[in-house]
């Protein structure tokens, strides 16, 4: 099901009636506020997309005349579609619609840093209580050494001789249709508007380097195998000054001997000898918190299974836990001594019916189990 437009006067921010210098300075606030390097918000990119669509319609007489009357059907019905408009050719977009730069300055490209991964593990108990970690990652960081500028101490940067400090080439065609004009990264200086002479020589003019990051990780409650931590910032630094990429770490949760996870559930085995099923007794079971004293009545079946309330895995950022059920499994002896088979053989001879008499059935304890 297609989703609902916006009114485009309302994602702009403007009245009806606003002119046109207020739409594109509408625009231009928004583009700003949306751009990558400034915004961590993870609708960002689409509502750019939505703010360009509302500046193409409401930015050209024809098309805010059709939109005015008519609304988005109107627009559909006399043919238009929207541009594709991305990042990628954000800074193009504003040099074509307004003549300068959307960020100022020198008309420098800032790119985001690159992500980096590291890795974790955990034990089963650690992960249902939560844990520090330390990861050491290798990053690049802006040059101390030449304040990441590139340029060995003593020396600066010069200005592009290519593209006169801009960081951009800008070519201009002609056709039957007007001018079109066509704006490309600068080759000499790959956007930076500066070129190195004399390279720093810690980082050979990359204006980075790369050194190696301790970082503590919280690894929260519940934290389920497999799972990823994003640490916002902790990547690689951005280039001309962008905004660093993000450190994700990926969480695996060592298998403990004792459990079987399902979900927010813990699963294990209390093993009961055959004299202790019938009679009775009382036992130690592990569980995620230590271990508990159980008491397990008379005629304990095996397969039986004894839910502990809350006794499992917490809930990932929310509330509650899971359980802990408990299979019983009834140990029968092997290698009976004769004094031991002679009493076995004495009880068989006085057992009854009643001795075996269940206190429900089968299905009954099927159910039991799954509740």
């Amino acid at each position: 099901m297609a989703s609902v437009k916006r009114d485009y006067y309302a994602v702009l921010g403007v009245e009806r009636g606003a002119a046109n210098r207020e739409i594109k300075s509408a625009f231009r606030r928004l583009a700003r506020e949306l751009h990558p390097d400034v915004s961590d918000h993870p609708e960002a990119q689409e509502r750019f997309r939505e703010a360009a669509e509302a500046y193409e319609v409401l930015s050209k007489p024809e098309t805010r005349e059709l939109y005015d009357r008519f609304g988005h059907e109107g627009l559909r019905t006399g043919g238009f579609r929207p541009s594709d408009f991305d990042f990628a050719n954000l800074a193009d977009l504003f040099s074509v619609f307004f003549g300068d730069d959307l960020f100022g300055g020198a008309g420098t490209r800032r790119s985001r840093g690159a992500d980096v991964m590291a890795e974790v593990e955990v034990g089963l108990e650690e992960a249902a209580r939560g844990v520090k970690r330390e990861v050491r990652i290798p990053v690049a960081v802006p040059c101390q050494t030449c304040g990441a500028t590139g340029a060995a101490p003593g020396t600066s940067p010069e200005t592009c001789p290519a593209c006169g400090g801009s960081g951009r080439l800008q070519s201009v065609s002609s056709s039957i249709f007007g001018q079109f004009i066509r704006t490309q990264t600068c080759s000499e200086c790959r956007g930076a508007g500066e070129v190195v002479t004399t390279p720093c020589p810690d980082c050979k003019g990359t204006r980075r380097r790369t050194e190696e990051r301790s970082l503590e990780v919280d690894v929260p409650p519940g934290i389920h195998d497999g799972q990823r931590i994003r640490l916002s910032g902790e990547g690689h630094a951005g280039e001309l000054g962008g905004r660093a990429g993000d450190a994700y770490v990926l969480v695996h949760v060592r298998p403990d001997p004792r459990f079987v996870r399902d979900g927010n559930d813990i699963i294990s085995t209390v093993d009961l000898t055959m004299s202790e099923a019938a009679l009775g007794a009382q036992t130690s079971v592990p569980t995620l918190e230590g271990d508990v004293e159980l008491d397990f009545k008379p005629g304990t079946q095996p397969g039986e299974i004894r839910v502990l309330r809350g006794k499992g895995m917490p809930v990932l950022q929310g509330f509650g836990r899971g359980d802990h059920r408990l299979l019983v499994n009834v140990a029968v002896p092997r290698n009976l001594s004769d004094e031991q088979r002679r009493l076995l053989e004495a009880f068989t001879q006085a057992e009854h019916e009643a001795n075996y008499k269940a206190e429900e059935g089968f299905f009954e304890k099927l159910r039991a189990a799954f509740r």
